[in-house]
């Protein structure tokens, strides 16, 4: 007769050897992963390329005192925009008025002298052509008239100089643009030569400086693209990602490479009529560059980086998650070129990648262009 301790060890150990055989079958078939794929696009696509820049002034004018003195008056708002010419401080000119007076009573007593010589001159030639006279004294006479006409010159130019001063205490824009904030006030001391009283930046047109490197510079150039060519009708992307309105143009290229960073310094122009750019902003420059005849094109958050490494998913034949690396090209607005690793018949998965391992079934949902929405791009 079985006992009936036996009967219940095999009664448990058939459930434990059934459990683990449900177990290893559900956990060979793994669950589909829900994502979102998208065919790989092929067509011909124009390149651009981005470059980081810096917005600044066309012109920006340190204004320094040309004379010394006290500011006596302040005659604008700091951030105005001025205009040529437009007074911005004047300086105590009391002393200044006193020297041009000074300075004009001099020139009037040698100018006196001068003309009384002159005279002497007159009659000692009349005596000396009678023989009334030595020529030698007739020559000392006309030495004295010269000496007296250079006196006139020198206090003439010490004249001209007051009066340059005098006029100088009124300190005035140098070019149309917008003045700084937080200048001298009224009372302040500034020192001819050394004190900065003003700085004033133009605001229409505006540069962006930016740089290109080595290998861009010589990919533009082994295309066939000079900055004439190239330089033409860029475009600004400002740092929220809208595009300025009006495109610029290449202004300046430097010599040549800075030994430093081994990159081209660059400026280009923009116009600014509505004042919208300001010195110190960000912006990144896009310049059109050569056409990709037939270019493979994927959504730029398809791409995957893993230790300096490039990958995408991929659906494949079953179904199921394979993982390919690939070599990167351009940007194009949202996509990126894709110069290795792929082909046309390839579906790239967009969304959901990241719950997903090579071999993970998948359950594809397919979208289009117009689905991929990215804040900030267009």
């Amino acid at each position: 007769m079985v006992n009936k301790k036996s009967i219940l060890c095999l009664a448990v150990l058939f459930l434990i050897v059934t459990a683990g055989c449900s177990k290893q079958q559900a956990t060979g078939q793994p669950k589909e992963v829900a994502v979102k794929a998208m065919q790989v696009m092929q067509q011909d696509t124009p390149v651009t390329y981005e470059f980081v820049g810096e917005i600044v002034a066309k012109d920006e004018v340190q204004i320094k005192a040309q004379v010394t003195g006290n500011i006596s008056r302040k005659l604008f708002n700091g951030g105005d925009t001025v205009q040529a010419g437009q007074p911005l401080y004047e300086i105590d000119r009391r002393k200044y008025v006193a020297t041009v007076a000074d300075s004009q009573a001099q020139v009037a007593q040698a100018q006196a002298s001068l003309s009384n010589i002159q005279r002497d001159v007159v009659r000692y030639q009349n005596l000396a052509d009678q023989g009334g006279i030595a020529v030698q004294t007739l020559d000392t006479s006309k030495s004295q008239a010269e000496q007296a006409a250079a006196q006139v010159s020198a206090y003439q130019a010490k004249l001209d100089q007051a009066q340059n001063d005098l006029s100088d205490t009124v300190v005035v824009s140098p070019v149309n643009g917008r003045i700084g904030v937080g200048e001298l006030s009224v009372g302040g001391y500034v020192q001819a030569g050394s004190t900065v009283m003003a700085t004033v930046s133009t605001v229409d047109p505006v540069q962006v400086r930016f740089s290109m490197s080595e290998n861009e510079y010589l990919k533009f150039a082994q295309m066939g693209n000079s900055p004439d060519a190239w330089g033409q009708n860029l475009k600004l992307v400002l740092s929220n990602g809208s595009e300025y309105p009006i495109t610029g143009r290449l202004e300046q290229v430097d010599r040549g490479m800075a030994n430093q960073t081994g990159t081209l310094a660059m400026k280009a122009s923009f116009g600014n009529p509505q004042q919208l750019l300001v010195p110190g902003m960000f912006a990144r420059i896009v310049a059109n560059g050569e056409t990709r005849q037939g270019a493979l094109l994927i959504p730029q958050r398809a791409v995957q980086e893993l230790l300096g490494k490039t990958f995408v998913t991929v659906a494949g034949a079953n179904s199921e998650a394979v993982t390919k690396p690939v070599k990167l090209g351009p940007k194009i607005g949202n996509l990126q070129i894709v110069e290795e690793g792929l082909t046309v018949e390839d579906v790239v998965v967009v969304e959901g990648f990241a719950k997903t391992q090579p071999g993970t079934p998948l359950k594809i949902t397919m979208i289009g262009l117009n689905d991929l929405t990215i804040p900030g791009t267009k």
